[in-house]
Order: C-alpha cells, then sequence, then structure tokens
C-alpha cells in the first residue's frame, strides 16, 4: 500500500506570512516520514466542509510548484484539478513544467469539477456538466498527444471544445511514459469510463463496500475496452482526526480499505499543520500498513 498527503487547509498559526515557511516545512516532514504523494486542491475559495469561504487557499499548482523545492520524494498533485479551470496545452505544460523540475514526480489530477459558486465569483466560465466531460475527455486526448515520444505529437487536434495545431512539448516530461494521470471522482458511467480509456489511477471516496464497487466498475469497464484492470492504481481520499480516532484504529480502518482493493490511502490530515500529527502517521501507522 501506498500514502499520500493531502493539505486541503491553510488556516494556520501565524496569518498569511507563516503560510510559506509552513508549508515548506509539513512538506518536508511528509517526506521524511514516508509519505508517497502530496496532494493540494485545485480550489479558489474554501470548500464546504472543511472551513469558510473566507478562509485562506492557495492557487494549486503555485504551491505544488512550492513544494517541489521543499521535497526529494514524494510524487505532487492536485486532488484534483477542474478541467475548466486551464486550457488542456496549459493543463500539460504546468504539469510537465512541475514534473521537470521535481525531477519527475509530478502527477496530472484532473476532474470535471463542481464548484460553480467560486467559478462565477471569480468570472470562469461553467459549463453544463455533460460539456464539463466532453472538455475532459478532449483534456486527456491532448496530454496523451503532448506526452507521446520526445518531443509531444505533431498532429492537430480537433475536438468539439479545443483546437490546437500542433501538440509540441519540449522539454518533454521525465516521468516516462508519462505523469501519470489520476482521474478523480466515482461516476460510474462517465467518470469510471474516462479512467479505463485514459488513466493510470482512480480516486474514489467511502468506506470498503463503497469503494470495492466502483473499483469493480472500473474492471468492467476495462474488460470492455481489453484494458488490464491492474494497470490502474487504486486510491481513496480518506479523513483522520486523532482527536477522534486513535492510531491503531486508522490502522484497523485503512486495512479494511486494502482489503476492498485499495493501493493508495491519501490521508486528508486533520491539523497537518502540527509536526506531532504527522509524526504519529510516520511512527504509528504507515509501518504497519506498508506491506498490505
Amino acid at each position: 500500500m501506498k500514502f499520500g498527503l493531502q493539505i486541503p487547509s491553510f488556516t494556520w498559526p501565524g496569518g498569511a506570512e507563516a503560510i510559506g515557511p509552513t508549508l515548506a516545512r509539513i512538506g518536508a516532514q511528509a517526506d521524511e516520514v514516508g509519505f508517497d504523494s502530496i496532494w493540494v486542491m485545485d480550489h479558489f475559495f474554501q470548500i464546504r466542509g472543511v472551513g469558510r469561504v473566507d478562509e485562506p487557499m492557495l492557487e494549486g499548482m503555485t504551491a505544488l510548484g512550492f513544494l517541489a523545492a521543499s521535497t526529494k520524494r514524494a510524487r505532487l498533485g492536485l486532488m484534483v484539478g477542474g478541467v475548466h479551470y486551464r486550457y488542456p496545452g496549459l493543463w500539460v505544460k504546468a504539469t510537465t513544467t512541475l514534473d521537470v523540475l521535481s525531477g519527475g514526480r509530478a502527477w496530472l489530477g484532473i476532474g470535471a469539477a463542481w464548484n460553480q459558486a467560486e467559478s462565477e465569483a471569480l468570472g470562469f466560465p461553467f459549463p453544463p456538466l455533460g460539456e464539463r466531460f466532453e472538455m475532459l475527455e478532449e483534456t486527456l486526448q491532448i496530454a496523451h498527444g503532448m506526452w507521446a515520444g520526445e518531443r509531444g505529437s505533431e498532429e492537430a487536434f480537433a475536438g468539439r471544445h479545443y483546437r490546437a495545431t500542433r501538440l509540441l512539448n519540449v522539454p518533454q516530461a521525465l516521468s516516462r511514459p508519462r505523469p501519470p494521470i489520476m482521474i478523480g471522482g466515482g461516476g460510474e458511467r462517465k467518470t469510471l469510463k474516462l479512467v479505463a480509456q485514459y488513466a493510470d489511477a482512480t480516486n474514489v471516496f467511502g468506506g470498503p463496500m463503497a469503494i470495492h464497487h466502483k473499483y469493480e466498475v472500473l474492471r468492467r469497464h476495462c474488460e470492455d475496452i481489453g484494458r488490464d484492470p491492474e494497470e490502474i492504481e487504486r486510491s481513496t481520499l480518506q479523513g483522520i482526526d486523532f482527536k477522534r480516532e486513535s492510531p491503531a484504529q486508522v490502522v484497523d480502518r485503512f486495512g479494511e480499505l486494502a482489503d476492498a482493493g485499495a493501493q493508495h490511502v491519501i490521508f486528508d490530515l486533520h491539523d497537518a499543520y502540527d509536526p506531532a500529527n504527522l509524526e504519529t502517521v510516520g511512527r504509528d501507522v504507515i509501518p504497519q500498513l506498508r506491506d498490505l
């Protein structure tokens, strides 16, 4: 089993001046205690369920670039990017830049997005869901083209939403055959079908029964197109709060997720800014689960 850390909140002691040093420290400690990946959200306002809308939020790709300089081993990605926030060429170029500057540690995390309120507040067009799924598929197709070979593809792309005359990508990503693509979401008819067609990882939510069901749906989509489902990493985002749950209870719960098929559990860790919480994960959780 692999382990990731999502950093969903930047509401930390010290205000805005302390965000940079605190984020650098979190990244370095997460790297040191054994996390395989580090993630930030792709939002501009804080989301419901985490905090107030006016709490601090960083732009995701910039934050990942900062984390690249603070880490040495963990892969870095968005959990997950909203497809309508950036054009496909920028998605790929930004992820390639992160991959090159981090020594080959970037993920492309992407999905159809959901936060209409923040999009409208800042002036981002927010097409209907069906159109966003079309945009997502075209973005994935362009990504595969730009990450082909040593320089990308010379072929043009003509889709319903995007047109590109040359899918050049220099420097090319260090990750081979490309930076891994994670599609977030558990929609069974569209999202998981896109995972089967284009992605290297899926990320779904829920308990053991729920995620096992999603993985089985993904397996059937893979069978329909003749792809080995074991080529796709099965991940799940799960919350941890050591004020409510002991490390032993976390180990038991995550062990059940492994039994359900999860290969990469991403921790949404409450109060990740507290070094004691990351130390506890590294000492009392990760070693007990690493061999599952």
